[in-house]
């Protein structure tokens, strides 16, 4: 019974974990790699996906099921997907409102979250080399420019570009600080994905709907399951050098998410041909004070949490003996 228990907490653990990150995984400018990073599960997540290799076919081809599920730890993976599209299933319609009428308090939040995060993975980091040094600024600059391109106003048709899509931005989730999200909206679907999972949610079924979205997840899987890979590679060898230019990539993208902005397009109504530019407030009112209050609020929580579960910490990935 005790097993059993604990096995059932940790299941409901992972669940919750998921959620949080499939809620970030739908906001531009939020990373669902940098939630993960934040509850430090960071490498035991790269470590699973990237056991999609030979061997499982292998082990599923001679029918050991139990020992594929445990080459994939698939529990871990399957609570935490279920939490994923829990969370991308429920805050889709949240963060849809939130982000067009809520804005500047929402960024302050996200502001306050990836700002706390990126000083504990700055800690991950360890002993600062001069390479490290250099990967963090390059990091950095990268990610700036990327968050301030312009966004992709009219994409190509057709699925073949969806699925493109797919591989892309789901790399990008899985990195800390670039948002896939973002990049969906870079590359003009993100309203497109969005409102198709939102149809499907409200009983709004086509067989050209599930095509499109059936396209982007095949994406999705492929894009992930071989970028995992090399970044459990990197992870292994490079640790320290890539922690830091994975905290460069979080703080360049602090420009997409800083709440102070100026409406470039007040009369576009859909979000994916917004513009905006960042601005400093002329003075402070009780709008920019309750933002600053939110960003304050929001870094003291992810340190406190971090604090009481050690989640900055090394977490050795599972299996991590015998790989």
């Amino acid at each position: 019974m005790g097993r059993r228990k604990l096995l059932a907490t940790s299941d409901l653990t992972n669940i919750a974990r998921g959620a949080l990150m499939g809620g970030a995984d739908i906001i531009p400018g939020v990373s669902g790699g940098t939630v993960a990073l934040i509850l430090g599960i960071y490498e035991r997540l790269v470590t699973a996906i990237s056991h999609f290799d030979v061997q499982l076919i292998r082990l599923v081809k001679e029918k050991k099921w139990t020992e594929a599920a445990d080459h994939i730890h698939f529990r871990f993976l399957a609570t935490l997907g279920c939490g994923i599209g829990a969370g991308v299933v429920l805050l889709a319609s949240l963060m849809h409102y939130l982000l067009a009428e809520q804005l500047q308090y929402t960024l302050s939040v996200f502001f306050g979250l990836m700002l706390a995060s990126s000083w504990l993975v700055f800690q991950m980091v360890g002993n600062w080399s001069k390479r490290s040094a250099v990967l963090l600024v390059a990091g950095a600059v990268f990610a700036y420019l990327l968050v301030g391109l312009a966004l992709f106003e009219t994409p190509p048709s057709g699925n073949l570009y969806v699925f493109f899509c797919g591989t892309v931005a789901i790399c990008a989730m899985i990195l800390p600080g670039i948002s896939g999200a973002y990049i969906l909206l870079l590359m003009g679907k993100y309203s497109d994905i969005l409102g198709l999972l939102k149809g499907l949610l409200h009983g709004d079924i086509t067989v050209a709907a599930l095509v499109t979205v059936g396209t982007f997840m095949a994406g999705c899987f492929i894009g992930l399951v071989s970028f995992s890979k090399f970044l459990r590679w990197l992870l292994s060898r490079y640790e320290q050098s890539t922690m830091a230019l994975l905290c460069g990539f979080m703080i360049g993208s602090l420009r997409k998410i800083w709440p102070y902005k100026r409406d470039l397009t007040p009369n576009v109504e859909k979000f994916k041909l917004k513009q905006f530019e960042n601005i400093w407030p002329d003075s402070f009112g009780t709008a920019e004070w309750t933002s600053l209050g939110l960003i304050i609020a929001a870094a003291v929580f992810v340190l406190v949490l971090d604090r009481l579960t050690a989640g900055h910490k090394h977490v050795p990935p599972l299996g991590s003996e015998t790989d």
